[in-house]
């Protein structure tokens, strides 16, 4: 169920553009497939068995790398997790916080457990951050949470 949260949150961020914000009656992986830009992120979440979750009633908030973030793992990473199904679903529900957070209820230095069961941490200095990999676009809703766009992936610690 974790797993499946974190790629339903991913999913989400795939909206978040101006023509996306509000209230949306589309769950985040429908947002995300809708979106174009989180191919990657989709076909990973449908590998690791997750895309259940992320359509399920939630709430979720998902911190969704584009396609861009992905591609820019060293060669082989995609791959390689592609393979690797329970590494590939602990990076993605990484990505997942369980309810429903908006950029408004963020703070510098905060802290929030993911569905991985490892925190995150948020910077609001200079822009929004989590783990210090930028907040490109925030706040794209969709009928089970809420997805952010971030330009890198993130990793759990080892």
């Amino acid at each position: 169920m974790l797993r499946r949260t974190f790629i339903a949150l991913t999913a989400t961020a795939a909206f978040a553009t101006a023509s996306f914000a509000g209230e949306s009656k589309k769950d985040i992986v429908d947002t995300a497939v809708e979106a174009g830009t989180f191919t990657t992120l989709l076909a990973a979440a449908e590998a690791a068995g997750l895309v259940d979750t992320l359509k399920s009633d939630g709430p979720f908030t998902v911190f969704a790398p584009t396609d861009e973030a992905f591609a820019a793992l060293p060669d082989g990473t995609v791959e390689g997790l592609l393979e690797d199904t329970d590494a590939l679903a602990a990076i993605l529900t990484y990505h997942v916080v369980p309810g429903k957070v908006m950029s408004g209820d963020l703070s510098d230095g905060m802290t929030a457990t993911t569905v991985n069961g490892a925190d995150i941490t948020i910077g609001t200095e200079d822009g929004v951050t989590v783990n210090e990999v930028t907040v490109a676009a925030a706040d794209v809703e969709a009928s089970n949470g809420v997805i952010h766009v971030i330009d890198g992936v993130i990793l759990p610690p080892s």
